[in-house]
């Protein structure tokens, strides 16, 4: 059987923490921070298999955190999925230029994020 993975969720909305992990405590196990640089942290700590992140956050905005992330050679690979309220293409755009993996859209549709995620999950494992 395969090891549970983990996620680290970012946001600086402890609401929005508590609604993604009642979405996905059942599937994965959860870390969670409330700010850029707590997630730099636990990063450098541990590791997770995936990174659900808050584009819009004070200080450190999800964007910082993702080229800060992709700049070092131990975390490039870690997928980033951004979660954000705005659907500016301009936005988008400049998220996936920085190396995230997809956005997800506020409201977050539970169904659209599980199958996101596990989409995600299973490229990084193609790609080990």
């Amino acid at each position: 059987m395969n090891k549970q993975r983990t996620l680290l969720l970012v946001d600086d909305a402890p609401e929005n923490i508590d609604l993604l992990k009642g979405i996905l405590r059942d599937n994965y196990k959860i870390k969670a921070a409330t700010s850029g640089k707590k997630a730099l942290q636990v990063v450098a700590k541990s590791p997770p298999d995936l990174i659900v992140l808050d584009v819009m956050m004070p200080e450190m905005d999800g964007y910082a955190v993702c080229q800060q992330l992709k700049a070092n050679s131990t975390t490039a690979a870690i997928p980033i999925l951004f979660v954000t309220g705005q659907v500016d293409p301009a936005e988008v755009a400049k998220g996936l230029a920085l190396g995230a993996r997809a956005y997800i859209i506020k409201p977050i549709d539970p169904a659209q994020l599980l199958t996101t995620i596990a989409a995600h999950l299973s490229d990084e494992m193609l790609g080990e």
